[in-house]
């Protein structure tokens, strides 16, 4: 594909680095995400399953976001990034909103995550939640085994 060269001013630039995923995204990539979501979201066939809220009394709501991007990546077959993308646009903050989170929580960066979550069966990346979230052991436990059974 052919590329053009653009010089943009320091708001723009700032606007776009809001909007980046750092590592990831392109001021290129950052511009495509911004200017045909909404074309690609009307292109692409609805999934199996729409995003299930997570809410469980007296679980932190980092929890629930981050159970809303397991679901996403397990069940809709989404990427990482994917997935947080499509919380956040379900939750209406920024994607980087919903990444701070899970990387602040389990003081982990983005890529440590993504080793994490590749793993079958999530071993490690449940044990790293049970460690950092003690009280809701059981409902991490439960919350991996009904995924389980959604994502067969």
């Amino acid at each position: 594909m052919k590329t053009y060269t653009i010089e943009i001013d320091e708001k723009i630039w700032t606007y776009l680095q809001k909007h980046a995923e750092p590592f990831v995204d392109t001021p290129n990539s950052v511009l495509v995400k911004l200017l045909f979501a909404d074309l690609d979201e009307e292109s692409q066939d609805e999934p199996a399953f729409k995003i299930p809220s997570v809410s469980v009394k007296g679980s932190p709501n980092s929890l629930a976001q981050i159970f809303e991007v397991v679901y996403e990546m397990e069940v809709n077959g989404y990427t990482r990034t994917q997935a947080t993308n499509r919380v956040a646009k379900k939750r209406g903050t920024t994607p980087q909103t919903i990444t701070y989170q899970y990387c602040r929580q389990l003081n982990k960066r983005a890529h440590e995550i993504d080793e994490l979550l590749s793993e079958p069966n999530y071993g490690q990346f449940k044990e790293l939640l049970k460690s950092k979230f003690t009280d809701h052991e059981q409902v991490i436990d439960t919350y991996f085994e009904s995924l389980a059974v959604a994502g067969a």
